[in-house]
């Protein structure tokens, strides 16, 4: 029987999508040969946990790996690609809200690896459910992704540029956007001496609701109703301009949708 070849890896970043991407790709026994970053102490502190050789120069990329991925901040994406030196490997990003085509005039082969997730270097992830979003320009390279990916979690999905930014943007409501009103309910407990694990459950069994049951249907509250005497009870114990405002605008967007 012939052996099955290893897909070798080179990894374009070292942020907090990289770092738990490389390490999972590592325990599928995926092979890490590099890893690049534009700083001395992250490229070396991935590479360390990895195994694998590092470097600072995008031109001494290591030119024989199978896969190029690029997980790097969007403002960074264009210019990398264009100082990379071309390879016979397949070039990926990860990005929610880049083309596919931002690869065209610098790789033959390229495509996108999206993990539908929020990362940090400091927490690990159950990547077995994270749904991967790929997209490749040959029909050839998109199986190779899937099947990439297949070692990594249950649910790879094929996406095009123009629906991966949907995606992305419901992304940000559904994290980003929640995760900022969590500092904000931190904070309001915290500055009155309050514990803030007392909100725990409550979150817990916000985010449980939608597992269940749609959105519109879980909401509670006196926003959906817009009870003016609790609403302006509320609004005076917020000295901030900016989180009263916030208050208010989406008191309004939920009385708003759920009429």
């Amino acid at each position: 029987m012939k052996k099955k070849h290893k897909t070798n890896v080179v990894f374009i970043g070292a942020g907090n999508l990289a770092t738990s991407l490389a390490m999972e790709m590592k325990h599928c026994g995926i092979n890490i040969k590099q890893v690049y970053s534009r700083t001395t102490e992250s490229a070396k502190l991935l590479a360390d946990v990895i195994g694998c050789e590092w470097s600072t120069d995008i031109k001494e990329i290591n030119a024989d790996a199978d896969l190029y991925i690029f997980a790097v901040k969007d403002t960074a994406l264009a210019e990398l690609i264009s100082n990379m030196k071309p390879n016979k490997g397949m070039w990926v990003h990860t990005a929610g809200s880049m083309p596919i085509s931002v690869f065209e005039g610098f790789a033959k082969r390229y495509g996108v690896l999206y993990p539908l997730q929020t990362f940090s270097k400091s927490r690990s992830v159950n990547f077995s459910n994270v749904p991967f979003l790929i997209e490749a320009q040959r029909t050839e390279d998109l199986s190779l992704l899937e099947e990439l990916a297949g070692q990594i979690t249950n649910d790879v999905r094929h996406i095009t540029s123009e629906q991966r930014k949907q995606v992305h943007i419901s992304a940000v409501f559904a994290c980003n956007f929640t995760n900022h009103l969590y500092h904000i309910a931190w904070e309001l407990l915290e500055e009155k001496g309050i514990s803030p694990d007392i909100i725990l459950p409550l979150i817990s069994e916000t985010a449980a609701k939608v597992q269940e049951m749609n959105p519109a249907k879980a909401q509670t509250g006196p926003a959906i109703r817009y009870d003016e005497n609790v609403i302006n009870k509320h609004l005076d114990l917020l000295d901030d301009e900016g989180i009263r405002e916030l208050y208010l605008k989406l008191s309004e967007s939920i009385h708003k949708m759920n009429k």
